[in-house]
């Protein structure tokens, strides 16, 4: 479900980016109240495991589309919201920013669609309703499908609720909208249950980690060597491995644009667009998830080895940029949290 730039307006753009900057403001100063250390480590594993597993999309049966997990409830499960969301923000920047996945311009309105509606509304409201009385697998499992599905469908209309305030007359709101939530429902339903899976398996493996998270507790002295090294070694199989069977059909949204418009793509104009894409394919050194190649590329050679390769490189370098930079804002926010605390001790 990311969104390209061609979908937006500038204006639409600029403020969505305005408004996923404040919700990710105010998740810094939360987690710089209440940082857990150990929860640095975890935010770059399963922020690479959440890269990979968004390279697989899987195809849905008799519609000719395709969809990929989404991974904010899962991140919002196992973090909690706001170190959730902030890592979320790491998946969609590195996607946007080196492998073309979603526009720059159009950064904001993907982070509030796939983080915002899960981190801070399906996850408190829905998720944490089910397990208010303790966590048992029928409840993660339950919590967890009522949680995605409804995640993912408010994503969904605030895809299209976008396309409409910035006048994309291609894409006119009754017909767009009545293909993309029903689409969207089939997704969330197998997001849903593969999200429900991996919680359930982290659980069985670590009990402690969902309760304290729940709880909104610091993770204190759990043990956390065998969550992270079964993730990690999930994120390489999966981004380097499984990425290579991923269904060639549109995904829900393109499915969507192509049965309202008659096509995947919209045409982009004006100078703001030309400058920000002009930026994405300079910084993009992987596009699409594969090496850059000539105009004159044949179909064979886009059918060779090389493909492949390009692909498998893009699943491991790509979570392993994620896994830095979601690193990398968890001790700017310890040292955030640090400097406060000596200024304190000072006054």
């Amino acid at each position: 479900m990311h969104m390209a730039d061609a979908l937006i307006s500038p204006a639409v753009g600029g403020t969505m980016l305005a408004v996923s900057t404040g919700v990710a403001a105010y998740s810094i100063k939360k987690m710089g109240t209440d940082l857990d250390n150990k929860k640095i480590p975890l935010m770059g594993v399963i922020g690479a495991f959440v890269f990979a597993a968004q390279m697989i999309n899987f195809a849905i049966p008799g519609t000719g589309s395709s969809g990929h997990i989404g991974g904010g409830m899962l991140l919002s499960i196992l973090l909690g919201p706001y170190a959730g969301f902030l890592t979320m923000a790491s998946i969609l920047f590195i996607q946007a920013l080196f492998f073309g996945d979603g526009g720059l311009l159009a950064f904001g309105c993907n982070l509030f669609n796939m983080g915002f509606f899960t981190c801070f509304l399906a996850y408190p409201l829905i998720y944490k309703w089910f397990t208010r009385r303790g966590i048992t697998e029928k409840r993660i499992f339950w919590g967890t499908m009522a949680a995605v599905v409804i995640g993912l469908q408010l994503g969904a209309f605030s895809v299209v609720l976008e396309t409409v305030f910035s006048g994309k007359t291609e894409l006119p709101f009754s017909t767009f909208v009545l293909l993309m939530q029903p689409i969207h429902l089939a997704i969330g339903i197998v997001e849903a249950l593969v999200t429900a899976a991996v919680v359930i398996f982290v659980w069985k493996a670590r009990p402690e980690l969902l309760e304290k998270t729940n709880a909104g507790e610091t993770l204190g002295s759990i043990s956390m060597k065998k969550v992270l090294s079964s993730l990690a070694i999930a994120a390489i199989v999966v981004g380097g491995g499984l990425s290579l069977f991923a269904s060639a059909n549109p995904d829900g949204l393109e499915w969507s644009m192509e049965k309202t418009a008659g096509t995947t793509e919209l045409t982009a104009t004006g100078r703001i667009h030309q400058l920000v894409a002009n930026i994405q394919s300079k910084t993009a050194i992987l596009p699409d998830y594969s090496f850059k190649s000539n105009d004159d590329t044949t179909d064979v050679d886009k059918n060779s080895a090389t493909v492949y390769a390009g692909t498998s490189i893009s699943g491991i370098v790509g979570g392993g940029l994620t896994l830095l930079l979601a690193v990398l804002i968890g001790f700017v926010i310890r040292a955030i949290k640090k400097k406060r605390n000596i200024t304190m001790k000072n006054t």
